[in-house]
């Protein structure tokens, strides 16, 4: 322990001091080599984590740029080449990546614009952007909802290349703007990360990312927002950093493909080792799964994204990081890294609240103001983060999370630029150092304590990790101990993986227990009884679509489901991953109220719309109504096939019975065959979660999916289901010599295939 310390000590005195002209480059690569030699020891891979600290933290001397470029012509060109790219997602000279196909409003003409203009992928002589500068965009973004965000990248065959390093970037910094890459070389372009800022392509001006302050780009913004009501009506909104609607920063695009994997991006791992339990980041799926060492889960924390407390099924984080558990009080720490907060989670109330910021407004738990926050029209709450500076003392993006002794917490962001020190009484920041050596003064101890663990995990792992992620910044909290193993998050290969002590066996963890997630959100987060067909859905593929022509009564409806020929399901569909709604002439009376009114755990897509159904409208006779609690769809798994059984009433007139499941499955092995063939069993996968003609994200998905080196076939991942039957039903048949109507029953057969 006293030679890390001298050691760390050492690190702080020759690591760089950056100041206003260039980075000191001689002593930066004399602190490097240093924490190499301490970490050597450790394990081999240290020497990939020093070369990625050194490519980040080792510049060449380099001079900056004048803020405003001095020569117009640069930017007035990629200006004029991005309006003419603006409506087509491919040509001759450019090509979109990221942007949403089926949606063009995501680029329009108008309005103000950002264009981050740097290095996105390795096939380009351009300085490449760093964390910190997505941090910035992203931060804006949030601040300016209406601001127009995109990326740019000259010199580039991106259209053409190995993609697989541009989708783990987009995956790992979250970038939700779209990118557009050309061919051409924009040769009066300074090299180096940039921004131009404009509005209605008009009058463009340049900064250069080392010395515009994210203050002084907000400042720009609002000039050339005057005027603008859209802009100024939200800008208040969100002046604190935190503060932002769900819908207001969608996904991925470029990634939305590896949304239906079981785990999407598990950035972060902590552990309860006395109760054998984990708490998984599954950051990209904005979520925390509790599970045991086994990987049977017991428990789920957030619904979908957004920033709202309550319990865990209706809770929402945005990109959940880092976490600590508390034996003492059975509470959970949480980093909600894209809310920039820190949340606790009550183990035994399984209720979700926020420890910073703190709300000086008191809550009202009123039905009003349930209903209000539902449909995303809250009043803006004033916090104590909006005391802090902006860029100083608010969390800005939080990833990793420790305990000082002191009791307070240590908030480091993923580019260990910041650390923040959070007094968990007051909720307040007690202290900010900036720069990699200060933090290293402050915890360094505890990160070496941590990183210890990396010399027991094999040698091609940690390899495989650092090559994609470049990586001791992602390493320190996606490590932990449980009992006998030691458990890691696989961020290339989408999963966990356990490393027994005693018998060095690793292997991956097999989740089972999905009925305990519900159904996700991205199937059908939107009110379905506001749309009258399926095109008014987002992304609204549906599977299947049939029509019967019955009369008015009881229909009982069997749905058989046909999965892909070469997969199986992990384990049997459970009530919880499916949810039915009858609309228009028609009654459901199976299903529903069961799996909301019961204790069982469900997934807020089901149990949201029936909490809106039963206390934000009066509901019709002739809509939604639930008559036996104690009648369930029943659902079994026969070979390749799924049942679904569910029942309606129904009236004279139209009516629509919607189907959603999410459906668990694998790659099946054939204990006859020998072959062992990774790039087949990622083409299949590639082929299931995107469809065999979507292109640049297919081939994306089959890249991504080859370089991992785990066993695909042990890969889980979720076929979405989404079936609407159309009944249209005559007035009912009389008896003779008789007022009353005749009730018939009736049942269906619907065969759903979803082959890939």
């Amino acid at each position: 322990m006293f030679l890390r310390c001298r050691n760390l000590k050492k690190v702080s005195s020759f690591l760089p001091h950056i100041s206003s002209g260039y980075h000191c480059h001689h002593q930066c690569r004399q602190a490097i080599n240093l924490v190499a030699s301490s970490l050597i020891s450790l394990h081999p891979v240290y020497d990939e984590i020093n070369r990625g600290f050194s490519e980040r933290f080792c510049l060449p001397v380099s001079f900056r740029y004048s803020t405003i470029s001095l020569d117009p012509r640069a930017e007035t060109n990629v200006v004029s080449f991005i309006e003419h790219a603006v409506d087509q997602l491919q040509g001759p000279h450019h090509c979109w990546v990221n942007r949403d196909e089926g949606n063009n409003n995501n680029v329009k003409k108008g309005g103000a614009f950002l264009v981050l203009v740097g290095r996105f992928h390795d096939n380009s002589e351009i300085a490449g952007c760093d964390p910190v500068t997505f941090e910035k965009v992203k931060s804006l973004q949030q601040r300016f909802p209406q601001l127009h965000v995109m990326g740019f990248q000259g010199c580039s065959s991106v259209c053409s290349s190995n993609r697989t390093q541009l989708l783990q970037l987009i995956m790992k910094e979250y970038i939700t703007f779209p990118i557009l890459f050309s061919n051409k070389n924009f040769s009066e372009m300074a090299n180096g990360t940039q921004y131009i800022l404009f509005k209605d392509f008009k009058n463009p001006v340049v900064y250069d990312d080392k010395d515009a302050d994210l203050g002084t780009i907000c400042k720009a913004i609002e000039e050339i927002s005057v005027g603008s009501n859209e802009n100024s009506s939200m800008n208040d909104k969100f002046k604190s950093t935190w503060s932002k609607q769900a819908d207001i920063i969608k996904g991925p695009h470029f990634c939305s493909s590896l949304q239906n994997l079981l785990l999407y991006f598990p950035g972060c791992i902590s552990a309860d080792e006395s109760g054998n339990r984990l708490f998984l980041s599954d950051s990209n799926h904005h979520r925390i799964i509790i599970l045991n060492s086994n990987g049977r889960i017991l428990d789920c924390i957030g619904s979908c994204p957004g920033f709202e407390d309550g319990e865990f099924e209706s809770c929402k984080l945005s990109r959940p990081a880092a976490s600590f558990y508390d034996a003492d009080e059975d509470h959970l720490y949480i980093v909600d890294s894209e809310n920039h907060a820190i949340r606790r989670a009550d183990l035994e109330a399984r209720v979700l609240e926020t420890v910073y910021p703190t709300s000086s407004v008191k809550k009202n738990n009123s039905l009003w103001t349930w209903i209000v926050n539902k449909f995303g029209f809250q009043s803006d709450a004033k916090s104590k983060a909006e005391k802090f500076d902006l860029q100083v003392q608010s969390l800005m993006f939080p990833w990793h999370l420790m305990k000082s002794d002191e009791e307070n917490f240590l908030v480091i962001n993923r580019s260990f630029e910041t650390l923040w020190i959070l007094d968990l009484g007051s909720g307040e920041i007690q202290e900010v150092a900036k720069g990699f050596s200060k933090i290293l003064d402050i915890c360094g101890d505890l990160i070496l304590d941590k990183l210890s663990l990396l010399k027991q995990m094999p040698h091609d792992f940690l390899k495989q990790q650092t090559d994609a992620y470049c990586s001791l910044e992602g390493l320190i909290s996606c490590i932990t101990t449980c009992q006998n193993y030691i458990i890691m998050c696989d961020m290339v290969g989408q999963g966990v993986l356990k490393l027994s002590k005693e018998s060095r066996i690793c292997s991956n963890i097999q989740c089972s227990n999905f009925g305990i997630l519900g159904l996700p959100y991205w199937l059908s987060f939107p009110l379905e009884r506001f749309y009258a067909d399926a095109a008014g859905l987002p992304g609204g593929q549906t599977d299947h679509l049939q029509c019967f022509s019955l009369l008015p009564g009881r229909v009982d409806i069997r749905l058989y489901v046909d999965i892909p020929p070469d997969t199986e399901v992990v384990e049997s569909l459970q009530e919880s991953c499916i949810w039915l709604q009858a609309r228009g002439a028609a009654n459901e009376v199976s299903g529903v109220e069961h799996a909301a009114g019961s204790s069982e755990k469900v997934g807020v897509a089901q149990q949201w719309y029936d909490e809106l159904d039963n206390l934000a409208f009066s509901t019709p006779e002739s809509e939604l109504n639930v008559e036996d609690e104690d009648t369930t769809s029943d659902m079994k798994t026969q070979d390749h096939r799924i049942c679904i059984d569910c029942a309606v009433n129904t009236s004279p007139g139209t009516s629509e019975v919607i189907v959603y499941a999410a459906l668990y499955l694998r790659l099946k092995r054939n204990p006859d065959s020998q072959e062992d063939n990774p790039e087949k069993y990622a083409a299949r996968i590639a082929d299931i979660l995107t469809g065999r003609n979507e292109g640049m994200r297919r081939d994306s998905c089959f890249q991504f999916l080859s370089k991992s080196k785990r066993d695909l076939r042990d890969l889980i991942f979720l076929k979405p289901l989404h079936v609407r039957i159309k009944f249209e039903s005559p007035d009912h048949p009389k008896a003779d010599h008789s007022k009353s109507v005749i009730l018939t029953d009736s049942s269906v057969d619907v065969n759903v295939s979803l082959n890939a």
